[in-house]
């Protein structure tokens, strides 16, 4: 490592959104790192001359897929067995499933490293819902974490109604086994640098979407490139779907994922007996699906590799808004019981229309 010491105080405007960069101890090591700089509701509403909000197309667009199945034959080819299936309701998650190419993978690591980039902005950032590139606040522990990349580029966009993801959504989603209409929630970055990449404390996903009702919702944890535990990889707690408080999910304690372990804190003997942890080990274009309150996280990466995932969120279709703010920044508030529904939330899986029977092996 070299490091240059500077201080550089750097504030760009997207619309009203403010964006500062603290440079201090840049290491050169192919990357350049900056910390601290961070965007809280990047979506302002406000969208420069020359930048396209990709929600305003429906379906793919050619940036990751050139089309979708055409028939339910070539559908039902990304399909879940029973065995799958049951195994995610056993466990809360199903790990190691492969959805995306290597080619895929590059192609959205690609556009995951310009849209994290600090020092050359992305012009597009500015249609994030929120971007941070680094929530711990500590330089020792970097997380970039971003929502929203599927509104500003073409592979990113079509992700979120990529077949080998929607048609399994579509049967994990309720737990009567039927297969569900499928609305898109929203979408996460994360990347953690070599040797000093940041954790994601344990946490369930409902504990942040409580704004949404009925909980019919699962997450897709896409590796774009291997993960190990040392490199900072997702791991989860067999059967931590069942741990629920008063009927909902275990208290929000960090909303920047910094206490790795501040959840036991709030377990019961019974949870805290039956913590074991359990190390997906994804490989490059292998995906994790898991229940809204299946209890998950990430070590920090002390490795000397990069660790970037992609994540998409759906939830049922007919789930409704709980509370009459934005459910995301940048975007108009749903009145409380109203379904969600619109261009910010596709739907991109309809059984009507792709006609999978229930799995029957």
């Amino acid at each position: 490592y070299v490091y240059v010491y500077v201080y550089v105080y750097v504030y760009v405007y997207f619309g009203n959104v403010a964006v500062q960069n603290r440079t201090t101890a840049i290491p050169f090591n192919n990357y350049v790192q900056v910390n601290h700089a961070s965007v809280l509701g990047a979506g302002s509403g406000v969208i420069p001359d020359g930048v396209d909000d990709l929600s305003d197309k429906e379906g793919v667009v050619g940036g990751l897929l050139s089309s979708l199945p055409a028939s339910a034959e070539e559908w039902n080819q990304h399909r879940l067995s029973k065995e799958e299936v049951e195994s995610y309701w056993k466990n809360g998650y199903l790990s190691n499933v492969e959805c995306l190419s290597e080619e895929e993978c590059d192609m959205l690591m690609k556009d995951l490293t310009a849209l994290s980039d600090p020092v050359h902005l992305h012009p597009g950032r500015c249609l994030f819902h929120e971007v941070h590139q680094n929530q711990s606040g500590d330089d020792s522990a970097v997380l970039f974490h971003a929502l929203g990349q599927w509104r500003i580029t073409p592979a990113f966009h079509d992700l979120i109604y990529h077949p080998a993801i929607t048609t399994k959504v579509a049967q994990l989603l309720l737990k009567s086994r039927e297969i569900a209409p499928v609305r898109f929630w929203h979408d996460q970055l994360f990347a953690k640098p070599p040797h000093h990449g940041g954790c994601v404390a344990w946490h369930q996903d409902y504990s942040y979407w409580t704004r949404t009702k009925p909980m019919q919702h699962i997450t897709v944890h896409i590796a774009l490139e291997d993960q190990t535990r040392n490199n900072g990889g997702l791991s989860y707690i067999p059967a931590s779907h069942t741990w629920t408080r008063n009927g909902g999910p275990l208290p929000l304690l960090d909303c920047n994922f910094g206490d790795m372990e501040g959840i036991k804190t709030i377990l019961n003997g019974e949870e805290r007996a039956a913590f074991k942890v359990v190390s997906a080990n994804l490989k490059k274009g292998e995906a994790a699906f898991h229940h809204p309150l299946s209890v998950h996280g990430s070590y920090a990466n002390n490795s000397e590799y990069w660790r970037r995932a992609a994540v998409v969120n759906y939830f049922a279709d007919g789930v409704m808004s709980d509370t009459d703010e934005p459910l995301l920044q940048g975007i108009q508030a749903i009145p409380k019981g109203v379904q969600l529904d619109g261009k910010f939330f596709p739907l991109v899986y309809s059984p009507s229309q792709h006609s999978i029977p229930p799995p029957s092996s």
